[in-house]
């Protein structure tokens, strides 16, 4: 085979670029939130439970931070509840802006198990947990949202924040539930196909018009000194 010349046209690999008037969305769970301690409940905000983030919670807000300061950001979008505004708060102050409300990226509601019951009955092997994973319905939950009900609020709450920056990356900081219903959408999953989103991990979803593309789920490479932050976090 005979050598190109220089006039030879050459297509080299190109790392990815989102198109034109796309939306770039890091989807980021919140930071670790207290623990639940029988009896004790959480307060509610609209019927959910609303913990403050945990001191493990603390420092991985800032670990956020550090990782996306640098990047150009248009906005950030938190929910209702307070552990999102927490996470957000290392990351708004270092931009200089202001959190905006995205309430429909709220946790998906557990009905009956709110105020941190959940975690007692998922700890337990309750039957309605076992359900739930089996039908992929939250609804098994007694009193629960529907998995239906939660992805299609999370598919509306992105066309907004898609319709408001187009050509733009933003942060929203959401919740494990959530975060996976809208993975979900975006892949064709079952609902819990990415249910298991850590905290403080970084997702990435683009989204143009009607095409909503998955570039990263669960990133927690800026959490690499989590252990011993662990360690060290007070009691």
């Amino acid at each position: 085979m005979s050598q190109p010349d220089d006039a030879t046209a050459e297509y080299g690999q190109r790392p990815f670029e989102a198109p034109p008037g796309a939306t770039e969305i890091l989807l980021v769970r919140h930071g670790q939130s207290a623990s639940y301690r029988e009896g004790y409940p959480f307060p509610l905000v609209d019927g959910q439970g609303d913990p403050p983030l945990s001191a493990l919670g603390e420092w991985q807000a800032e670990r956020v931070a550090e990782r996306l300061a640098a990047l150009a950001i248009g906005a950030v979008y938190v929910t209702t509840l307070r552990r999102t505004h927490q996470t957000a708060a290392p990351l708004v102050a270092r931009l200089g802006v202001e959190p905006l409300v995205e309430p429909d990226l709220r946790e998906v509601h557990l009905g009956e198990w709110e105020g941190g019951v959940f975690r007692v009955m998922a700890a337990k092997g309750h039957p309605a947990m076992v359900a739930a994973d089996e039908q992929q319905d939250w609804g098994a939950i007694p009193g629960g949202e529907s998995s239906d009900s939660l992805r299609a609020r999370v598919r509306a709450a992105i066309g907004r924040i898609h319709a408001r920056h187009p050509g733009e990356r933003v942060v929203a900081v959401s919740h494990g539930g959530a975060i996976g219903a809208v993975l979900a959408e975006a892949s064709g999953a079952r609902t819990f196909a990415f249910a298991a989103a850590d905290n403080a991990s970084i997702s990435h979803l683009v989204v143009l018009g009607d095409r909503w593309s998955v570039r990263r789920f669960n990133d927690t490479g800026h959490l690499a000194g989590e252990l011993s932050a662990e360690a060290d976090a007070p009691t």
